[in-house]
């Protein structure tokens, strides 16, 4: 349902008290006030500064700017043959006041049972105690996909008015990516992100998403528990085919409506080093949503509560930047004393909050979360519905190793021709993709320090220097894949 659907069945179902949490306050009162007539209800509206006012009339009740006033008047107002809609700006700032909270739980008593319903709107609103389980809670006022694609048709036509040179280049692919990265602001912020992005180069193409992107977590993260990550496309990443066909193949059904579920997550497990922070990367991209890493130095906090407030925040700005892609890290380390003997039951509670948004959210959000320690994640995390699948991350194989050194050469401006790829691939047996790529930075040093042009002589060289994670620390990588493959978990 959208939200007029929402709160008109609300006030059909006769509660006495909703709050809607809303940052575009004007927006929210059109709605309700369309609302109200489609029930033949009478519709007021109240606000500190503007007083008690009905429908549209400017005109407010005499001196009911005062809370106490209002709540009088609105008192008096309500009959059996006079059933309304109360829209009360950020009153609930008032309700610490005894006198004010009085008289609002009489009105509340009063109206209980009939037609006539209090909306309270405000940007976080928060309720006494004794109050709140009167209450309905409800998010919106937010322009949906039809007003989100004709405030941008809006925009583009006011800006060409001012600027004849703007250019338009914006495919039906790239457009849809828009339309859903702009879901979840107001109409005042979609123009604002529109404005920014039309004013920087006079263009509007595929070439702003990263800017819209940033604009909305940047409005909604205000604690910067979610770091912004750019994505990246699959010729990024050697191998993966498996992982690379099971996004693919899910690609379509993350934006529809159809009968299929779209994609909640995966997990990727593995030996460190071998792509899977930069599979989380092209998960995004081949979905083509932003991607956000959950900071978890900032989500866990020294003070009583205030972790698990953290996470609660972090959550809700997933969902209201909806669609998007949650990077979560060592995911292991979330929970690594869950058992709660250590920290007085936080990661414990962090466990359980997870889990239930896991398992419950209905957002368009793909979770993309890596763990190099199989052994600190609890067994509750790797139960089925948690994540759609699993994967392993093992050590690359020899056409692998090939793909990662020619990405890695490409990615410096060197020709693979030049190289020879195959002796480099099969030199680098038991290495990782991040150790590969080390390899050719440290031959770019030692080329550049002995004055000559890199060649496969410098990269061989450097590979031979190398003792890879897998000889270091053999009985743990051993461990991971041993591991793995007795649990028939699907390789990438």
């Amino acid at each position: 349902m959208n939200f007029e659907e929402e709160i008109s069945l609300l006030i059909k179902s006769r509660y006495p008290l909703v709050l809607v949490d809303a940052i575009d306050e004007n927006y929210v009162l059109g709605q309700l006030y369309g609302v109200a007539q489609a029930q033949a209800l009478v519709f007021y509206s109240w606000s500190l500064t503007k007083g008690l006012r009905i429908g549209s009339n400017e005109n407010s009740f005499y001196k009911t700017g005062d809370p106490v006033a209002m709540l009088r008047i609105a008192n008096d107002l309500i009959t059996d043959a006079h059933s309304a809609v109360f829209a009360l700006s950020d009153f609930d700032r008032f309700l610490n006041d005894a006198p004010t909270a009085r008289l609002f739980k009489d009105l509340l008593d009063r109206i209980k049972g009939t037609p006539t319903t209090v909306v309270l709107l405000g940007a976080e609103v928060k309720l006494p105690s004794d109050i709140a389980p009167l209450a309905a809670r409800i998010s919106g006022g937010y322009p949906d996909e039809k007003q989100i694609m004709a405030e941008i048709n809006r925009v583009v036509s006011d800006f060409r008015q001012t600027s004849a040179a703007l250019v338009v280049d914006m495919s039906p692919e790239s457009l849809r990516r828009v339309i859903k990265t702009l879901k979840g602001l107001s109409l005042q912020q979609i123009r604002n992100a529109l404005n920014l992005c039309l004013l920087k180069d006079g263009c509007f193409d595929a070439g702003d998403i990263p800017d819209i992107e940033k604009f909305k977590k940047e409005a909604f993260d205000q604690d910067g528990i979610l770091e912004y990550f750019g994505s990246e496309q699959k010729d990024s990443i050697a191998g993966f085919g498996n992982l690379k066909r099971w996004v693919s193949d899910r690609r379509n059904s993350f934006f529809s409506d159809g009968p299929l579920p779209p994609p909640k997550g995966l997990l990727l497990l593995g030996v460190q080093g071998c792509g899977k922070s930069l599979a989380a990367k092209v998960i995004a991209g081949e979905l083509g949503i932003p991607l956000y890493r959950l900071d978890l130095n900032r989500l866990y906090s020294k003070y009583i509560g205030e972790t698990e407030e953290n996470l609660r925040k972090a959550l809700a700005t997933v969902e209201r930047l909806a669609p998007v892609c949650l990077w979560i890290d060592e995911i292991e380390k979330i929970f690594a004393s869950s058992s709660g003997e250590i920290d007085g039951g936080v990661s414990k509670r962090v466990l359980g909050t997870m889990l239930t948004w896991m398992q419950e959210r209905k957002d368009r959000s793909f979770i993309a979360a890596t763990s190099n320690d199989i052994n600190s994640l609890p067994p509750e995390l790797l139960r089925k519905g948690r994540f759609d699948e699993i994967f392993f991350a093992d050590l690359p194989d020899a056409a692998a190793r090939e793909g990662i050194v020619k990405i890695h050469l490409e990615k410096r401006s060197l020709d693979p021709a030049l190289f020879d790829v195959p002796g480099l691939a099969l030199s680098c047996e038991g290495f990782s993709g991040a150790e590969i790529e080390q390899a050719v930075i440290s031959a770019l040093y030692s080329a550049s320090g002995a004055n000559e042009k890199i060649s496969s002589k410098h990269v061989l060289e450097q590979l031979k220097l190398t003792r890879p994670l897998s000889v270091i620390k053999a009985e743990s990588v051993d461990f991971l894949r041993n591991w793995a493959k007795e649990r028939d978990i699907l390789p990438v």
